[in-house]
């Protein structure tokens, strides 16, 4: 996937008190980073940030981690905060293989939303949802494990599904239809979403846990 070039976006990053700048620096800290103990969520992908911060905006009382590795996304999620003072969000610029560098049992909740979907079988080991990147995961989460997935991708949801079930998750809810959905599922669109749904894509969503 191709992004917009940022001008400045080294300077935009490293002005920005919302990026952690030495992630591995808060291992087993990031409580102390917060200032209390509330649950912590991350979000692989973050892209542009549009849903991290939504997020961290409606859920006061949630601590919300944005990790992209892109720089000029990163620099525009920092710019879309436009001057709001969010203390219960972070981000995080660097590569999602190097998380269990980042943290150690500190994690409540995982979101993927719109990741690459690598859609070819050669390529399946690079998904979010791979079981390498599975056991990463079992690495920092605090206790048990939750995943929250949304895609326009059929290849990379079909291919989720089949991977956490092997791994013994329990899909708590599953739609084919996300926005369509008869059960009103509660939703904080991306801003890749908001143009799906202008287009009438179907969105596909789970919500899926292991509980050790």
């Amino acid at each position: 996937m191709k992004y917009n070039v940022v001008k400045d976006a080294d300077n935009i990053l490293n002005s920005s008190s919302y990026l952690v700048k030495d992630p591995s620096k808060y291992k087993n800290k990031w409580h102390d980073l917060f200032g209390n103990k509330n649950p912590i969520c991350l979000e692989l992908g973050m892209g542009r940030g549009s849903f991290i911060i939504d997020m961290a905006l409606s859920n006061p009382n949630i601590n919300y981690i944005g990790l992209e590795l892109d720089k000029g996304q990163c620099a525009t999620a920092v710019k879309n905060i436009s001057g709001r003072s969010i203390k219960n969000l972070k981000m995080i610029c660097a590569n999602a293989n190097d998380i269990i560098s980042f943290f150690g049992k500190e994690i409540d909740t995982i979101y993927l939303t719109f990741s690459e979907p690598w859609p070819k079988k050669q390529d399946a080991t690079k998904r979010f949802t791979n079981v390498s990147y599975l056991k990463l995961y079992d690495r920092i989460f605090k206790k048990n494990k939750h995943i929250i997935l949304k895609t326009d991708n059929k290849i990379l949801f079909a291919s989720a599904i089949e991977s956490l079930s092997d791994y013994w998750y329990t899909f708590d809810v599953v739609s084919l239809d996300l926005h369509n959905d008869e059960r009103k599922i509660k939703n904080i669109m991306t801003d890749f979403e908001k143009q799906y749904y202008k287009e009438k894509r179907q969105i596909y969503y789970f919500d899926a846990s292991f509980k050790g």
